[in-house]
């Protein structure tokens, strides 16, 4: 709880960043309500194929139409919750994982320290995507895989900062202080040191989720995470790449805008909380 409170604090509070904070958690909250409300919003079966193949955009069809004649506005909003649920459980998978491992590499060092951070920096060398891609392939194209395979590449960066953070804050006064009283180790990790780590988990659980939806996105392009008709951004993206030179170019502007503007609010709710913690810190 005491987490919780010290986060919204640090969001809502009248600090330098709140107007792009407040501009890219307004863009988050639009996708989140399109996903959640997507059978009111959506005008058309997403699946449905028809002969009104490559409409361009109109009244009947605000996106115009893919090669099925599927109405592109339609695969957009539902193509949100695909693109929401991947993101998400991939990064809170990861944090999951690589948070507790952070604090517990940090605070107690040693072997330990070293075996977890051997693990850690190996999986850390390979490139995110190829990493992802390997995986995905493994594990077959499905939006839970999916959200593994994304979910493993980034349980090092969170890894890393919370350990290095814990190395710093293991040798101050109040851990100290609390180990005087005959507080045990998990009781100092969780409920003194976590704490102080919120905002810090936080700008990085925003900036991972930004490489999270353009991961999830390429793996997508690939045919790696979803299978038809399954509406997704980046699936429709790479269907609708081939017909762009025939003037069809509804086809992938819409998602890729789609990617760009969800990708850039958490860009923008990262940078704005980065300052913070900047301005925090002087």
């Amino acid at each position: 709880m005491e987490v919780i409170t010290k986060i919204a604090g640090f969001i809502f509070d009248k600090k330098p960043g709140r107007g792009l904070l407040l501009f890219g958690l307004a863009i988050v909250l639009v996708v989140i309500l399109m996903a959640i409300f997507a059978p009111f919003i959506a005008p058309y079966d997403p699946t449905k194929t028809t002969e009104d193949s490559f409409a361009p955009p109109s009244k009947e069809h605000p996106m115009g139409t893919n090669r099925l004649g599927q109405d592109v506005f339609s695969r957009i909003v539902w193509g949100s919750r695909v693109v929401l649920y991947v993101v998400f459980i991939a990064t809170m998978l990861s944090m999951s994982i690589g948070v507790p491992l952070g604090l517990l590499s940090g605070y107690h060092g040693g072997k330990i320290d070293r075996v977890l951070s051997v693990i850690m920096d190996s999986i850390y060398a390979f490139p995110a995507l190829i990493l992802a891609i390997v995986i995905a392939v493994v594990l077959g194209p499905s939006p839970v895989n999916t959200a593994i395979a994304i979910s493993f590449v980034y349980v090092p960066t969170y890894f890393r900062m919370v350990r290095g953070q814990t190395l710093s804050l293991k040798g101050q006064l109040f851990v100290e202080a609390a180990k005087a009283l005959g507080a045990k180790n998990r009781e100092i990790m969780f409920k003194y040191i976590l704490p102080n780590l919120a905002p810090t988990v936080l700008v990085v659980f925003t900036l991972s989720v930004v490489d999270a939806i353009l991961t999830e996105a390429g793996l997508s392009f690939l045919g790696l995470s979803v299978t038809p008709p399954t509406p997704d951004w980046g699936y429709d993206l790479r269907v609708g790449q081939p017909f762009l030179l025939d003037g069809y170019w509804w086809l992938v502007f819409f998602p890729g805008v789609m990617i760009m503007l969800l990708a850039m609010a958490f860009a923008l709710i990262g940078e704005a909380l980065s300052e913070r913690i900047s301005l925090g810190t002087r």
